[in-house]
């Protein structure tokens, strides 16, 4: 009997780690299976909770999501590549989101293309058969491009072309001047999406230059010659770069000013010769009639210089003109010689 006793034991431990998929509580859980959010309105039991806090959590845990799992069992079912799957209802419970829901994407330029014109996308075969390798080849993959390698063994050069041309790299040129295409149509699309101003060319990404490095770019180069760009020519409405540490990039930007112009050599030579062989010089008003003024100036004072003093024209001598008798004072400003005794003079009051 000790050994029937110990089996059932033994049996009843193995059952007890299995637990019932039925869960009863005393009030009914609300379920959302659309976002698989399950809300239990039940109490806690505070005994529990505080005597076995972590196993009491761990059976609640495992009772409400049993609940869950039964609704989900309950739902429609269908087999999507050789697994069944089941079909999730729309949601009920509005959950709070910091931003707006996206809306649909907006369509590229080739789709809005297709759908004016009625284009339909038609799905594409896995492997088409190649007639020139007799056998079925992938329409996509790697194992494509080495059916194209063993295909294209030998490529014919034109007629018009250099026979040493390499066909080989000419065509995977070509094909990656298709990817790099496709790239920035993508680009623009997606420019296009978030209604940015994008330029002509299309978006080149943040390695690309602006306009106004590309343009301290060309008057840098310009000014690298030996003639500091006197003789480069300009295109049609170009500017030259303008702002701050520009002049020091240009090389000789702080060297003296070059003897040489803009002007061509023909044309100042030209005037060069009309200025020597001009019958009637230009000549500066303003300046003639300054160095006129001057001359007669110098003449007038050489006259006065020059006129001799007449004996009668002395100027008279005033009331209480005289004689100095002794020498004036430097009032206090000078240093008396030492031992040098003062002149006797008038005594001032």
């Amino acid at each position: 009997m000790d050994v029937v006793k110990e089996v059932l034991a033994k049996h009843q431990k193995e059952l007890d780690k299995y637990k019932p998929i039925t869960v009863e509580k005393h009030l009914e859980c609300r379920l959302d299976v659309g976002t698989l959010l399950i809300t239990d309105p039940n109490d806690f039991d505070d005994r529990e909770l505080r005597d076995n806090r972590e196993e009491y959590l761990t059976a609640l845990t495992r009772d409400n999501a049993q609940l869950l799992v039964n609704a989900i069992w309950e739902l429609p079912t269908e087999r999507v590549d050789e697994s069944i799957v089941a079909k999730l209802p729309e949601p009920t419970t509005v959950l709070p989101r910091l931003r707006k829901p996206p809306g649909p994407r907006p369509m590229t330029k080739w789709e809005k293309f297709a759908k004016e014109k009625g284009i339909s996308k038609k799905k594409k075969e896995k492997k088409t058969y190649d007639e020139t390798m007799d056998k079925w080849v992938p329409t996509y993959g790697f194992k494509r491009a080495e059916a194209e390698k063993a295909k294209d063994w030998v490529l014919e050069v034109p007629q018009n072309a250099d026979p040493n041309t390499d066909m080989f790299q000419k065509k995977i040129d070509l094909r990656n001047e298709k990817v790099a295409k496709n790239e920035i149509q993508r680009m623009k699309n997606i420019v296009r999406a978030r209604k940015l101003d994008m330029p002509r060319s299309g978006y080149l990404g943040p390695e690309a230059a602006s306009s106004s490095q590309l343009l301290t770019a060309v008057t840098v180069a310009k000014s690298s010659t030996a003639s500091v760009g006197k003789f480069q020519n300009k295109l049609p409405k170009e500017k030259e770069a303008r702002g701050l540490g520009i002049k020091e990039l240009i090389p000789g930007g702080k060297r003296k000013q070059s003897h040489i112009t803009q002007t061509p050599e023909k044309e100042a030579n030209l005037d060069l010769i009309k200025s020597v062989l001009n019958k009637k010089p230009k000549l500066d008003v303003s300046k003639a009639i300054s160095m006129e003024k001057r001359d007669n100036r110098l003449a007038r004072e050489a006259e006065a210089e020059n006129e001799p003093v007449k004996k009668g024209n002395k100027k008279p001598k005033g009331k209480g003109s005289r004689k100095a008798v002794g020498k004036k004072s430097k009032g206090n400003h000078g240093q008396r010689a030492p031992g040098k005794k003062a002149q006797a003079g008038r005594k001032r009051r």
